[in-house]
């Protein structure tokens, strides 16, 4: 009996102590933080638009900008709860971020009825999409790092959201820094290719993810 004791007293003794998990609250907040960080100090290289001020007393430009970081904002929440096994019993906060994509889809068809005349395209068409995913590249880096130590058992679904999340950011970028007016190019070129992003994702999450 002696010997079972102490065997005990020792592993007890030998245990390291477990770092409860953070709340996906918390969680996600680690990650918008260090997104919008990333972008004042990218913001702060590149340049505000020239016509940033004019184009905030735009109601359907303000309307795109806020769609936009409420998109970052849910699917910042949306991927921290994604990456517990259990969805930290929050499985309507997991889906949230689908009501504001339809949102944002009514927003910019609105928007587009309104551009008219339409205003001109610019000279460039994918440069814009590039330059989004590698703007996106670090923030999709640094959360699929930080969601690799959970257990997610919704890997597809979290590496989507993951990688939309930081799509959104380098969105919210280009947007606040390009001078641009053409509702049909920002759709075209900026933010329908969040559908192949989100495919994207949809197997990156398979491939880092899985446990």
């Amino acid at each position: 009996m002696g010997s079972i004791e102490e065997l005990v007293v020792s592993l007890a003794q030998d245990a390291a102590p477990v770092k409860p998990a953070p709340h996906p609250l918390k969680l996600s907040l680690r990650w918008a933080a260090a997104a919008v960080a990333y972008l004042v100090l990218s913001l702060w290289i590149s340049g505000l638009r020239p016509d940033l001020e004019h184009k905030l007393h735009e109601p359907w430009f303000v309307a795109e900008l806020a769609s936009l970081a409420l998109i970052f904002l849910a699917t910042s929440l949306s991927a921290a709860v994604l990456a517990f096994p259990d969805l930290h019993q929050m499985k309507k906060t997991a889906w949230a971020p689908a009501g504001l994509f339809v949102l944002f889809i009514g927003v910019m068809f609105l928007a587009w009825r309104a551009d008219a005349p339409p205003a001109p395209l610019p000279v460039h068409s994918f440069e814009c999409t590039i330059s989004i995913t590698l703007f996106a590249f670090l923030p999709a880096v640094w959360t699929f790092f930080s969601m690799r130590k959970f257990a997610s058992t919704h890997y597809h679904w979290a590496g989507s959201v993951a990688l939309l999340s930081a799509f959104s950011v380098g969105a919210l970028w280009l947007l606040l820094h390009e001078v641009n007016d053409s509702v049909s190019h920002v759709i075209l070129w900026h933010y329908l290719p969040m559908l192949g992003i989100g495919l994207i994702g949809w197997w990156l999450g398979k491939k880092f993810l899985k446990w």
